[in-house]
């Protein structure tokens, strides 16, 4: 059972990044709450690293296929993310800005690490930034005003993806605050589908196309 929920955690979290990369290319946006993917970039690469001193292991491989993932999903941020902001803010002021971003996330990682150990760092930083990507997909959702960079495959990609790990860590291993947050998530996941859906049948998602694309 361990290895069937980590297999359809991996699964369905790497079909949230290939589509995330594919509506980010095609609609030259990044599909993915900076904040939240500059978190999951740095949990996935500091956790390969450290799996991988022990030997390879299923959650080991999974964590180098997000990684991955994620290199082309930070590559849509840094060429497309600049034109979702005002302006003034320039080019390097955008590069300064997004690598104090990610800098930021691997400090908060390595601060998990030290202070928890690997066993429980891996699992806290995980649920905790996964509930701040499902706020923020909302929050996404809102400030552009449809579903511009978004999908239900995104969405219902993730809910699963991050129950899996919940039945996983919170039930098995009868870990309450592991739980806890994964349920939160859980609540934040369908509010997001409802959203996506109820937007599509309003108009507001239906056709990415139909929105105003930034052009700066």
């Amino acid at each position: 059972m361990e290895l069937f929920l980590t297999l359809v955690s991996g699964i369905a979290w790497t079909v949230v990044y290939a589509e995330a990369i594919r509506l980010g290319l095609r609609q030259r946006t990044y599909a993915m709450p900076v904040a939240a993917l500059a978190l999951n970039f740095a949990w996935e690469t500091t956790y390969a690293v450290n799996e991988f001193r022990g030997g390879v292991s299923p959650q080991g491989v999974v964590n180098v296929v997000w990684a991955l993932a994620d290199v082309v999903i930070v590559y849509t941020f840094f060429r497309f993310g600049r034109a979702e902001l005002p302006g003034f803010v320039t080019r390097p002021l955008f590069a300064a800005w997004g690598a104090l971003v990610f800098g930021s996330a691997f400090a908060v990682q390595w601060l998990f690490l030290a202070h928890f150990g690997a066993h429980d760092a891996s699992r806290y930083a995980a649920f905790l930034q996964n509930l701040l990507m499902s706020g923020l997909f909302i929050a996404l959702f809102a400030g552009r005003g449809g579903a511009r960079g978004q999908s239900l495959v995104i969405a219902v990609a993730k809910w699963l993806g991050t129950l899996a790990p919940t039945l996983l860590f919170g039930v098995m291993e009868d870990a309450p605050f592991i739980l806890g947050l994964g349920l939160l998530c859980g609540v934040f996941d369908l509010a997001y589908i409802a959203l996506l859906v109820h937007g599509r049948a309003r108009g507001t998602g239906a056709d990415v196309r139909s929105l105003p694309v930034p052009s700066r």
